[in-house]
């Protein structure tokens, strides 16, 4: 194995999902006291979520409030309430090209804005003959770092 050209530097967000993100929000907002910080809809993605924060400056975890806009369509963003992990990556594209000769599955859409505005993209969760390595079951997002969070984590 070739040596690594990129680093994980933390978790960038936990993305949790339910048939109803107002239940999520009773526990996620009004109990445990996160801000919501936006919003993000996507019919592509099949998603109506809240964006919301705990921690502050490089520290922050975003953590997704997440419910389908048709519970019949895929992604199924409900169906796994522990919908997918985060990692802060400081060479996106390096990573991806790394991970990918390394025989990682990704997700289809390759790397492409997510709803924070950061570049993101998903290791699929299931591995393939094609590429061996996948997630076993967890869907995992790898988010480029901007430079204040590479500084600070790194």
């Amino acid at each position: 194995m070739s040596t690594r050209p990129f680093k994980v530097l933390g978790i960038q967000q936990i993305a949790i999902g339910g048939p109803d993100k107002t239940r999520l929000q009773k526990l996620w907002v009004e109990m445990l006291g996160l801000q919501v910080t936006g919003t993000f809809r996507s019919e592509r993605e099949n998603v109506d979520e809240d964006i919301c924060a705990m921690g502050q400056g490089v520290h922050t975890v975003e953590v997704d409030l997440m419910q389908p806009l048709d519970p019949e369509k895929k992604p199924a963003v409900h169906a796994t309430p522990l919908n997918h992990v985060g990692l802060w990556i400081d060479d996106l594209p390096r990573a991806v090209e790394w991970l990918t000769a390394q025989g990682v599955r990704f997700a289809p859409g390759g790397i492409r804005k997510g709803a924070a505005g950061h570049d993101i993209c998903f290791l699929h969760p299931k591995s393939s003959e094609e590429f061996p390595i996948a997630g076993e079951g967890v869907l995992i997002e790898l988010v480029q770092a901007p430079p204040e969070v590479i500084a600070g984590l790194s």
